[in-house]
């Protein structure tokens, strides 16, 4: 290995994710560290260095990698500012008082990862990695944790709690498990809700073989699937974030990949608000229905001679 490759395994040894362990990182992490081409990582040493004229200067010098002066934002913002959160480096450590856009706003390696980086190659290594993620903490962990803390909580009409990634478009998924289900659909039964992460968190097997829908290809179901027990309706349920809305192309898909379920099938384009609803209002097929979530107790039928219901043939 040489030794960018090196600084690469150390990084994700310590904890670093894979956007804070590649060759930019590596690079930077070698010149914190004081290692040239030659050098023996037992001779790591900390020395508080500027972006531009300490980092950058000493990549260039050291490996040949010449990066342009408007990339030392991408060395503060995508790579130092990870290594402060991850404890990688500590920030002005020679003078904590700089102001934030201070000239002269430098960085160090910690010394606790100086401790692992000097003994990298040895029998040693493993351990002191160990024990800097066990009284450190790992960057990876602290994002897991943070993203966790932001997942939209679903809790669906049987009881069953499911955590749905973060974001606008699960958001709406939520809001129609809990807002739109429970007022407008007599004995929900969710058969599909598709996380944005993962498109298979919730599928009811079963209920699908049973309704004769062929799932093998389940990325063209709608984002949600309830099914109605009360009435004997199927809900195909599309959530309008930025595209998706029942168009008469995306109704006609849906007819085909349902054509073999004995029950009605309901559209419906369901909106976080008005203004969204407002981008999409000419392009949804006749014979759906529109709901918003800002405004839960109303529908908008776009039906003409019936409310809610299946399409007629």
């Amino acid at each position: 290995m040489n030794k960018i490759e090196e600084a690469k395994l150390i990084l994700k040894k310590l904890g670093m994710p894979a956007a804070q362990s590649n060759e930019i990182s590596s690079l930077t992490f070698l010149a914190l560290c004081g290692i040239k081409n030659n050098s023996k990582w037992k001779d790591a040493r900390r020395k508080s260095l500027t972006i531009t004229k300490g980092i950058m200067a000493f990549i260039s010098k050291n490996y040949k990698k010449d990066y342009a002066p408007n990339t030392r934002e991408t060395f503060r913002r995508q790579v130092l500012h990870q290594f402060v959160q991850g404890r990688i480096v500590d920030y002005n450590p020679d003078n904590p008082d700089l102001p934030t856009n201070s000239p002269n706003a430098h960085y160090a390696v910690s010394e606790a990862v100086l401790k692992v980086a000097k003994v990298f190659g040895s029998n040693k290594f493993e351990g002191e990695a160990s024990n800097f993620i066990k009284n450190q903490g790992s960057l990876l962990e602290v994002y897991a944790r943070n993203k966790n803390k932001k997942k939209v909580p679903v809790t669906l009409p049987d009881g069953k709690k499911i955590e749905l990634s973060p974001g606008k478009h699960n958001k709406l998924q939520a809001l129609i498990i809990s807002d739109f289900a429970a007022r407008f659909i007599k004995e929900p039964i969710v058969l599909y809700i598709g996380d944005t992460a993962k498109k298979d968190l919730h599928i009811a097997y079963d209920y699908f073989k049973e309704f004769n829908i062929n799932i093998s290809e389940h990325d063209k179901l709608p984002d949600v699937v309830i099914f109605d027990k009360g009435n004997s309706w199927l809900f195909l349920i599309e959530a309008v974030t930025t595209h998706g809305p029942m168009n008469p192309k995306r109704v006609f898909e849906l007819q085909e990949l349902f054509s073999n379920c004995p029950y009605g099938l309901v559209f419906v384009s369901a909106f976080l608000n008005f203004r969204d609803f407002k981008k999409y209002s000419k392009d949804i097929a006749w014979e759906t229905e529109v709901w918003l979530a800002d405004f839960p107790e109303h529908m908008i039928h776009y039906n003409g001679d019936k409310f809610i219901g299946p399409r007629r043939e």
